[in-house]
């Protein structure tokens, strides 16, 4: 039996959910190291994979600072192009089923006169960096995009442009979603069952959430053999940890009044 079914079918209009776009450049500005892939020069032809710490620019661009004596930078002086992996936790369960973003495109020395501002945001990121930064074989760099590949998980992955990544903005709940979705799964889990009954029409005999964003969240929902996720839209738009809580409350307070009724 597939125990991956998909949830029940229902002619409802889709649920709001952020973009790829949005998806991929939240991903990317909660990482702090990917995989960039550059051209061997030693193999021609041949990717080679580098641990790479990162920070981004203004336009989500990543800024690297590399070494002269490294072979990522000896494959980069001879070839440009390159591609930076990052990868959400899976956080013990499917790699498959986490998000994860490749930007591709070139990577070029930053230019002097944006090599403080470079500096300043490489730092925050990366603060212990500060004992090698002035070093003189250490320069700062960034992957100038040109296409980004973005995938979400299981069915859900495309091709977003540059124009698009740069475009977008992270999600205002990244940075406090992991604190929601813990706080959650462990004092409320009857009411994540309840908001898949009501609000998911599924016949749930649990539910644990899984994502959250500002639009909704996401459920991972056990129904006798099978699991399945769903989307449970907000009412509204929310922008923070506190608005979210307020808005979760409402949201049950109206699933238990549909229920009495």
């Amino acid at each position: 039996m597939n125990r991956h079914a998909g949830p029940p079918e229902s002619s409802d209009a889709p649920i709001p959910e952020p973009t790829y776009a949005e998806r991929a450049r939240t991903l990317v500005s909660l990482g702090r190291t990917g995989t960039l892939s550059t051209l061997s020069r030693r193999h021609p032809g041949h990717p080679f994979g580098s641990v790479m710490p990162y920070a981004l620019d203004e336009r989500g661009s990543p800024l690297f600072l590399i070494s002269s004596m490294a072979m990522h930078t000896q494959n980069l002086q001879a070839d440009r192009r390159a591609s930076l992996l990052v990868a959400q936790s899976a956080s013990g369960g499917d790699p498959l089923a986490a998000g994860r973003v490749t930007l591709m495109g070139e990577v070029v020395p930053v230019p002097s006169a944006e090599t403080a501002a470079a500096r300043a945001a490489y730092l925050a990121w990366h603060p212990n960096a500060a004992y090698w930064v002035d070093f003189e074989d250490f320069g700062f760099h960034r992957l100038e995009i040109s296409d980004v590949y973005f995938v979400g998980g299981f069915a859900a992955m495309d091709w977003v442009s540059a124009a698009e990544y740069r475009a977008a903005r992270p999600d205002p709940l990244a940075d406090v979603a992991p604190g929601i979705i813990e706080h959650m799964n462990r004092d409320h889990a009857d009411a994540l069952a309840t908001f898949a009954r009501v609000l998911g029409s599924a016949q749930a005999d649990e539910a644990s959430m899984v994502s959250v964003d500002r639009l909704g969240f996401k459920l991972r929902v056990k129904s006798a053999e099978r699991v399945y996720s769903a989307r449970i839209p907000f009412p509204r738009e929310v922008t923070t940890a506190e608005q979210s809580r307020a808005v979760l409350i409402e949201m049950l307070r109206d699933c238990r009044q549909r229920i009495a009724s």
